[in-house]
């Protein structure tokens, strides 16, 4: 492995690749490091679109069948409950 050392930074800059190293998780040096592979070699491991639904798809047909309900299905019932609430029906009205 070769070193490589960046002398004359903006302090603005070196700012910014601390804030964007601690969002990561990750020192400094790491994110310089991730930085310059992704834009030099490509290798972003931020998925596609495709990847990401490909990912998706293959969670939902691990998951299919557990017998929980969908997503919409408990935000309408949550709505619907609300509504009762603040309109006063369901109570014996």
């Amino acid at each position: 492995m070769a070193t490589l050392t960046v002398r004359n930074l903006d302090e603005d800059v070196v700012r910014r690749l601390r804030i964007r190293a601690a969002e990561h998780g990750r020192s400094a040096e790491a994110e310089h490091r991730d930085i310059l592979q992704t834009v030099l070699i490509g290798h972003d491991k931020t998925p596609t679109r495709q990847q990401a639904a490909g990912r998706l798809a293959e969670f939902r047909r691990r998951t299919a069948g557990r017998g929980y309900p969908a997503a919409a299905e408990l935000l309408e019932q949550s709505r619907g409950e609300r509504m009762e609430t603040l309109t006063g029906k369901g109570e014996g009205a």
